[in-house]
């Protein structure tokens, strides 16, 4: 299966209750009024793109049409898609080698997951990775780590549950060293009902870092669930105010009607989807691309 068809397939749900309601509205509509524009900013709510991305999208349709005269409602969804897909389009985050990347996320958004098939990504386009299992808060949190970097075919670095993260992080940079690896992917507990401890924590990983492994350029990126949408903006408010993102890796869009949760976080919070999760397998993690996206829901 091609790349667009994955993230098609994956995208199977919003596309339904999204695209299909888009298709149905430039069907029916004879006119491009307010009717037309109020029904389309309520499809793209129900979907959870927020009502101020919502607006704001709309608007600048309005804009466009005005602007430019048009009368027909096909032409107006064309036009729709390329301003959706532009105010997603980011810069690519350039992974200089050798990189440490930070994996943040509360548990049970599928932050384990993510990075097994982070990692899988990253070795087949020929990054030696190695896997820290930096999460020694959570029970049974680096077995379910080594599972992954098994079925991935990459190194792990662990130590007993309760050890210090930022010691499990040093003994993974000597073994970057030893191993000539270019790129640590590094798991980190998601407690969020203690923002002090968790931004600590943090900055005590970094420092690490910093100290022993100077060359190494530094990223985060933050795990969230799309099935639990407008939630999945808060969480990312929180993490967003005690660490520096450098984007989001959206799991579980195959899981939810209501994929457009990625427009809201990149619109709200500034903050750009790097990777997106549309299903189960160890190639089910793609980068994240705003044309496919918009494609794969509208068509």
């Amino acid at each position: 299966m091609g790349l667009f068809s994955k993230i098609k397939e994956g995208l199977f749900k919003t596309r339904g209750s999204v695209g299909q309601k888009m298709d149905q509205l430039v069907e029916n509509s004879r006119a491009l009024d307010d009717d037309f524009y109020d029904e389309l900013s309520d499809i793209l709510v129900m979907a959870d793109v927020g009502v101020t991305t919502a607006t704001e999208a709309v608007d600048e349709l309005r804009e466009r049409v005005t602007a430019e005269k048009i009368t027909d409602a096909a032409k107006a969804k064309e036009i729709f898609k390329e301003i959706l897909a532009a105010r997603m389009r980011d810069k690519p985050m350039v992974l200089e080698s050798p990189s440490v990347i930070f994996i943040i996320g509360v548990n049970g958004v599928g932050k384990t997951t993510s990075i097994g098939k982070l990692a899988s990504r990253l070795k087949t386009v020929g990054r030696r990775v190695l896997i820290v299992a930096g999460d020694t808060f959570r029970a049974a949190a680096a077995e379910q780590l080594t599972v992954w970097a098994d079925r991935a075919d990459v190194p792990i670095v662990r130590r007993a549950e309760g050890a210090d993260p930022a010691s499990v992080v040093f003994d993974g940079i000597q073994t970057a060293r030893a191993r000539h690896a270019d790129v640590l992917l590094v798991d980190t507990a998601g407690r969020l009902h203690n923002k002090a401890h968790l931004m600590e924590e943090l900055k005590k990983m970094a420092r690490i870092v910093s100290r022993d492994f100077p060359e190494a350029k530094m990223h985060a990126l933050l795990v969230i669930d799309a099935t639990t949408g407008q939630n999945g903006l808060s969480q990312a408010r929180v993490f967003r105010d005690v660490a520096d993102l450098d984007g989001i890796i959206l799991t579980k869009l195959d899981g939810t009607a209501k994929g457009g949760i990625a427009m809201a976080i990149r619109s709200e919070l500034g903050l750009p989807v790097r990777y997106i999760g549309v299903g189960e397998g160890l190639d089910d993690m793609q980068p994240f691309d705003a044309k496919e996206y918009i494609e794969a829901i509208f068509g």
